[in-house]
């Protein structure tokens, strides 16, 4: 399989019990505080004092995969973005692959590559290919079929694009598409058009020309950083794009939409988090799709970046035979909680070219809603949104607790399916 993925500069230094792994190019000082029943310190982190975590499921993975890797090395973001799991040989050399995902991933060109983490790939299963991780990440056939009502961009980003890379939708919002490389590729990508390859570009031009455009645009008070993924980017790259944004007096708070605290959590450097914590008020969507992917790694990265000020979401795709069931919802939202991340979004699977696989019936994400409200706190219910196809926006969805009116009464069910009546004149 071959691609004309490019790395973005990466200047700057930037499941189980863990064990202490100490961070190159970073001053000293005490990790972040892990939440104390979830992830509690061994008595080895808490003596060395050391900056990052690794499970013993990451540690294991390494030694057998990675032998002449030390800790120290395995937890470089840089190095892991260097030895990243890209090809038929790569997957080979980890994962028992199936006819099917051995066959697609030799027949994958142009965008969307294969392209996993180390430390991610210690989190699929090396021999099921249904694992829920394993199926988001690993080709299958079904990529290849395109169902009716699928479309290459079927948001119509493309169309709203007012300047290449920046999508101006809302009246006082726009979507920064900063850069179209990620450090894993999800293979339910809304902009698999884009990321890893293709046609588009992006470039420092381009970020000027879309900074300009939101300077003589006063209308915009709310501006979101995505690509790709905007985390990849050097951390001096990535001050330069946040000082010139914050530097525009209309533009009231950025925001952030990354995965890569929770497939690449060894970026979250203290040197980042002290960039980001200058351009407050700043916030960050944080893409989750499963509650194992909420190792202890991921509760240090999501740690540093809650300690330093930033508030956390959560965007969760609903996906067919991964993450849609109650139970498995339920927990994932729970941990997100626990680790200091509201959840905010679950959205129903966009309708992209080869999706079909993994989109369930709209009628599945309300189920799960009407599992979770009133059964859980509330903080743990997101909003279950369609992004609706052609460029209409998020649609909110939610189960129909009206039973009936009548004169002077509203009739609604609470979450036990019993009937109350409410004065309504």
């Amino acid at each position: 399989m071959m691609d004309n993925e490019q790395t973005p500069g990466l200047a700057g230094a930037d499941s189980s019990g863990c064990s202490a792994e100490t961070e190159t190019a970073e001053p000293s000082e005490p990790p972040s505080s892990l939440p104390p029943r979830l992830f509690p310190p061994t008595v080895k982190e808490r003596e060395r004092g050391a900056s990052f975590p690794q499970s013993e499921r990451s540690r294991a993975f390494r030694r057998r995969f990675f032998p002449n890797a030390s800790a120290a090395v395995w937890n470089d973001w840089r190095w892991q973005l260097q030895h990243r799991i890209r090809d038929l040989a790569g997957l080979s050399r980890v994962f028992r692959l199936s006819d099917d995902e051995r066959a697609a991933v030799a027949r994958h060109t142009g965008p969307l590559p294969v392209g996993i983490t180390p430390y991610y790939a210690s989190l699929l299963s090396e021999t099921d290919p249904d694992q829920p991780l394993r199926r988001t990440h690993i080709p299958v056939h079904g990529e290849y079929l395109r169902t009716e009502g699928e479309a290459d961009d079927p948001l119509g980003e493309d169309h709203d694009s007012t300047v290449p890379g920046l999508v101006h939708r809302y009246p006082d919002r726009v979507l920064f598409l900063t850069t179209g490389f990620c450090s894993t590729y999800c293979r339910y990508c809304t902009r698999s058009r884009m990321v890893g390859g293709g046609e588009y570009t992006f470039s420092h031009s381009q970020w000027e020309r879309a900074v300009a455009y939101i300077e003589a645009h006063t209308e915009i008070r709310d501006v979101l950083l995505s690509g790709g993924d905007a985390l990849t980017i050097a951390t001096e790259k990535l001050e330069w794009l946040l000082s010139r944004l914050r530097n525009i007096r209309h533009v009231e708070f950025l925001r952030i939409g990354t995965k890569v605290p929770v497939v690449l959590p060894q970026r979250v450097t203290r040197d980042l988090t002290r960039m980001l914590r200058r351009y407050h008020p700043l916030w960050m969507s944080l893409h989750f799709t499963h509650p194992d992917e909420l190792t202890p790694e991921v509760a240090e990265s999501t740690a540093r970046l809650a300690d330093a000020g930033i508030p956390l979401g959560s965007q969760t795709v609903l996906l067919k035979g991964i993450n849609d069931s109650v139970p498995v919802m339920r927990a994932l939202m729970h941990g997100l909680l626990k680790l200091r991340v509201k959840p905010y979004y679950l959205f129903q699977c966009d309708p992209i070219t080869g999706s079909a696989h993994f989109r369930t019936p709209v009628s599945k994400g309300l189920e799960i809603i009407e599992g979770l409200r009133g059964h859980t706190t509330g903080y743990a219910v997101p909003h279950f949104v369609i992004d609706a196809p052609g460029g209409g926006g998020k649609v909110p969805l939610v189960p129909d607790y009206v039973v009936g009116r009548r004169e002077g009464a509203l009739f609604v069910r609470n979450y036990e399916g019993r009937t109350y009546s409410y004065p309504d004149p």
